[in-house]
């Protein structure tokens, strides 16, 4: 397929893919269309599987893939409207009843003293994007400011077992959370925040995206993997989307990984969905093993960013 056959396959897709290739590829912001996603498709669906009491799942991170937390997440990534009422009163639920000790958001009653970072960064990414206020969010990032690690990044396992080098799971979690926060234009702390981003970025450039800098290894080949919805796990393409989507200029150190997207491409100019992390889900959006409309479009944007050919 040529470059406008595969907008036009893009477009065959759900409407929240719709959506963001108007927006992305053809520089289109078309609310109306935003505003159909709580209507129809996969957004419709997500809201459908809500409960009564506002929750989805059993609770807030049980079990995993279907909880509130990664439900929102879903939500915050297909770009419902984030003027949602629904969504929006979840959220406040979630303040209201899963806050740690330290000002974060805990995983459970068995987790009343710390919060995990990974939690806070994709929480603050949901929260701030669907128009939390400004002071509700203040003690979240507290507790985030406070994880920094002296190589820049974060790791959640700090609070647990005493981690030393930080994690790139953990790391663009709290950068998609702190960018997400800043693009509200929150002013919290904004200083702080933005140079935690500019460390975090440079910890994942050091790395060349997935190289140990230690080593020169491949740090774990799950890096490379084409998967969606990434829920807290780090690879490529998440790290170039979230380059593309805050704006950050092109790097060197960012070659090796976009050969590696490259490589990936099916003859007909599609990629695939290499994998899906395991668990429980509402439904399935795009399947393993067959040309993914969510990678297709992730990384065609990356592309365009970046102005690769």
């Amino acid at each position: 397929m040529n470059n406008q056959q595969i907008i036009a396959w893009l477009l065959e897709g759900d409407v929240s893919i719709q959506y963001q290739v108007w927006r992305d590829l053809l520089g289109v912001d078309n609310k109306e269309l935003q505003d159909k996603i709580e209507m129809e498709g996969w957004g419709y669906n997500f809201l459908l599987k809500q409960h009564p009491n506002g929750q989805w799942g059993d609770d807030f991170y049980q079990p995993k893939w279907i909880s509130t937390h990664y439900t929102l997440l879903d939500l915050r990534n297909l770009c419902l409207s984030p003027d949602n009422d629904v969504v929006q009163y979840t959220i406040n639920l979630i303040l209201q009843n899963e806050k740690a000790l330290d000002g974060g958001i805990r995983l459970g009653p068995s987790t009343a003293q710390r919060s995990d970072v990974c939690v806070n960064g994709m929480f603050l990414n949901y929260a701030s994007y669907f128009k939390t206020p400004e002071n509700k969010l203040s003690s979240v990032v507290d507790s985030i400011l406070g994880e920094i690690m002296k190589d820049g990044g974060f790791n959640c396992r700090t609070s647990r077992s005493g981690a030393t080098h930080s994690s790139l799971h953990s790391t663009i979690s709290v950068l998609e959370g702190f960018t997400e926060f800043q693009r509200a234009n929150y002013t919290y702390r904004r200083e702080e925040i933005s140079n935690a981003i500019k460390s975090s970025v440079e910890f994942i450039l050091l790395h060349q995206l997935f190289i140990s800098d230690r080593t020169g290894l491949i740090i774990d080949k799950s890096f490379l993997k084409l998967t969606y919805p990434c829920r807290w796990k780090y690879d490529i393409l998440r790290a170039m989307d979230y380059f593309q989507y805050s704006g950050i200029t092109w790097d060197d150190r960012m070659s090796e990984a976009v050969a590696y997207l490259r490589k990936k491409q099916n003859k007909d100019g599609t990629w695939n969905m290499q994998a899906a992390h395991p668990g429980q889900v509402h439904f399935i959006m795009d399947k393993a093993g067959r040309p993914s409309r969510w990678n297709t479009l992730r990384i065609l944007r990356v592309m365009k960013h970046f102005d690769i050919e």
